[in-house]
């Protein structure tokens, strides 16, 4: 008898093994048979949290398009290529949110505008960035100074309408490929000549009412910029005041275009942009 305990123990104890590993299985199979159950509640909420957001930035857009009558696609585009809809999105050069505005400008806009703190504030970025859109359009009258200006800033414009200095490659890369979005009359296929040029920065409709959004819409001065055109070949046939004045200083704003900057030129440090 006494050799058959350590048998008999034997058997016992990996009966008891077995037993054990059952019940530790049992909560896990539990969890793995109702995982499937709980993954697409998960993912409705998921969708249903993004269609929110959507929908409220859909409502910002709107109202920032009947505050500075700016087109609502317009935006929306402008939106799409400087942050890819990420609203915390952040330059190498440090521009902000949605519309990838930089802290200089933003400090500007918010004081004339009235916006909040928070430059990220999807509301607020959009708003911000809209109203600067406004400002390039009233400042040079056509639909390609209009983005040259916003994403080079109107500094560097002003320099390539003045001294004839070609505009950054990736400036030229940002016109061509918004402004097919913005516009569709054919003016990209038009003979290339300088856009409108304001002989005193007083004169600028930003001081003295707004420019017809529907007049700037055909706009020649989109095959120039994208093409790389030098003003100063206007400059040289007249075609381009040379009175002295020129339009006054604004604060350098280096603008970015992440996330989606990958299919455009890559940003230099240097030059103005919002």
């Amino acid at each position: 008898m006494q050799s058959r305990r350590p048998f008999h123990a034997v058997i016992m104890l990996s009966g008891r093994l077995r037993a054990a590993r059952r019940h530790a299985l049992l909560p896990l199979s539990g969890l793995l048979l109702a995982l499937p159950f709980a993954l697409p509640v998960t993912a409705q909420e998921r969708t249903a949290e993004q269609r929110a957001i959507l929908d409220q930035i859909a409502v910002h857009v709107a109202e920032a398009a009947r505050r500075f009558d700016i087109p609502e696609h317009w935006i929306r585009a402008v939106m799409q290529v400087e942050s890819a809809g990420d609203s915390t999105a952040v330059s190498r050069a440090g521009a902000m949110g949605l519309m990838q505005i930089m802290p200089e400008t933003w400090a500007a806009l918010r004081s004339r505008h009235g916006l909040g703190d928070d430059p990220f504030a999807p509301r607020d970025n959009i708003l911000g960035g809209t109203a600067y859109l406004r400002e390039m359009l009233d400042r040079y009258g056509t639909v390609g100074a209009m983005l040259a200006a916003y994403n080079a800033g109107p500094g560097r414009y002003d320099d390539y309408l003045i001294s004839g200095r070609t505009l950054p490659a990736e400036t030229r890369a940002y016109v061509a490929t918004l402004a097919p979005r913005l516009v569709d009359d054919g003016s990209l296929s038009r003979p290339a000549i300088a856009a409108p040029r304001v002989t005193d920065w007083r004169e600028a409709s930003i001081f003295v009412g707004s420019t017809d959004r529907n007049n700037s819409a055909r706009d020649p001065q989109i095959g120039r910029i994208a093409e790389g055109a030098d003003s100063a070949t206007d400059l040289q046939h007249g075609r381009i005041p040379n009175d002295g004045h020129s339009a006054p200083a604004i604060p350098a704003h280096p603008h970015a275009l992440a996330p989606a900057d990958e299919l455009f030129v890559s940003r230099s440090s240097s030059g103005d942009a919002p």
